[in-house]
């Protein structure tokens, strides 16, 4: 049996673009992309922290070190820049995977700096 799991997540970037008049996807900075493990034309999902908008695109890469994340295409309608968005890859793992599974949690500054990663969500406390 297969179970579709979190495998890369993207915490609180900002979108530096928005680009309706192009072809389509969210284009990241490259070496963000191989830091999280987020192949090129990934299927992933946004979710914008602003307007609540949750949206499906695929993942290709911008300039290395230019800390970009522009929302392309159709989707340009669903965030803005300056928006803070949280992107998600999944993939499927089987039984005997998942006994090594851990996502990679990447986490971003104001200025799409990442502040830390982890391999487990921190826990809040009450």
């Amino acid at each position: 049996m297969q179970t579709t799991m979190l495998k890369a997540k993207l915490h609180r970037a900002t979108v530096t673009h928005s680009e309706l008049d192009y072809e389509g996807s969210c284009a990241i900075d490259a070496k963000i992309l191989d830091f999280a493990g987020i192949n090129e034309y990934e299927q992933i999902q946004i979710y914008n922290i602003n307007n609540g908008e949750r949206f499906t695109t695929y993942a290709i890469r911008a300039e290395e070190n230019s800390k970009v994340f522009s929302i392309n295409g159709a989707a340009a309608r669903r965030a803005c820049p300056g928006d803070l968005i949280i992107i998600c890859a999944f993939a499927s793992f089987d039984e005997q995977e998942l006994a090594e599974y851990r996502p990679t949690l990447v986490y971003f500054d104001e200025q799409n700096n990442i502040s830390h990663s982890s391999h487990q969500i921190a826990v809040q406390s009450a």
